[in-house]
């Protein structure tokens, strides 16, 4: 399997650490933990419009990741440390994979602004080295986090943004709904906090399959964009893991729910194009067919 592996697409999931904020916010308050994270998602709400907190507060709850093989081929799909979901043993998992698989690329939608950051704090504060991933002592773009360096991280928002010159309004719910799959079905990451108060964490850790699985099916159709494969070869792939989650659906939830959500991409019709003129004449073109 390690030798069959070229990509990790993955999702994170993550929850506020609310005996940081309490203790590294507002240390002089005595505020509880669950008191600190309403606390701060009030101020982010006044001062930015939303309540969603900086991923340097937060800690992985949930991490999805697809094994993909080098013909785009999805071959393995996986929430890490079910059903316990500990923190420190996902973030220990992923990096133990990712340097198991012989450090596949990995593909995210906006893994560069939040997934990765949650994943290299936690490293950082549960004492995981990796030198494989922080090799500055590299040339620039050799470096594993080099934003260019897409053979280290393929960021798909990135990709579509061209690397932040536009903003991807609708984000990975838009893209996976432009090829027919089902995107955010009830559920978005504004409610993870919740759910994991109320206990919800298997529900969590569903959704983050499901993300994964939008991510995967947008990343193959950015690999018929930039010509890694045609419309052909990517609908053939698209219908071999819709098999896969149908034989699997008995035992997995999420499959089950994504599959009665699932839409087919729709090609363009064949009708010919139209012969009617699109642009007025020029005016000299106009001026020539007066009649005198």
């Amino acid at each position: 399997m390690a030798d069959l592996v070229s990509y990790l697409v993955f999702d994170v999931e993550a929850v506020a650490d609310g005996a940081l904020i309490a203790q590294a916010k507002f240390g002089d308050e005595e505020l509880s933990p669950g008191e600190a994270i309403e606390r701060f998602g009030a101020e982010r709400l006044e001062q930015y419009g939303s309540n969603v907190l900086p991923p340097t507060w937060m800690l992985p709850i949930s991490v999805a990741v697809a094994k993909v093989d080098s013909g785009f081929r999805l071959i393995g799909l996986e929430v890490l440390d079910a059903p316990a979901y500990r923190p420190h043993v996902i973030t220990d998992l992923f990096w133990k994979g990712w340097k198991h698989y012989g450090q596949p690329t990995l593909v995210t939608f906006n893994g560069r602004g939040y997934d990765l950051p949650v994943l290299e704090l936690a490293a950082y504060r549960y004492g995981i080295t990796l030198p494989e991933w922080f090799n500055v002592q590299a040339r620039t773009y050799d470096q594993a986090r080099n934003r260019y360096n897409i053979q280290s991280h393929i960021d798909l928002m990135d990709l579509v943004s061209n690397f932040g010159a536009s903003r991807v309004s609708g984000g990975l719910n838009l893209l996976a709904h432009l090829i027919g799959k089902p995107g955010k079905t009830g559920v978005d990451g504004s409610m993870v906090q919740g759910f994991y108060d109320e206990g919800r964490v298997e529900e969590i850790n569903d959704y983050c399959r499901c993300d994964v699985l939008d991510t995967y099916f947008v990343f193959l159709r950015s690999r018929v964009m930039i010509g890694r494969l045609d419309i052909e070869t990517e609908q053939r792939l698209v219908s071999e893991t819709k098999g896969w989650l149908e034989e699997r659906r008995e035992t997995c939830p999420a499959y089950a729910h994504y599959l009665d959500h699932w839409g087919d991409w729709t090609a363009p019709g064949d009708d010919p194009p139209s012969t009617e003129t699109v642009l007025p004449p020029s005016e000299d073109t106009a001026s020539s067919q007066e009649t005198p």
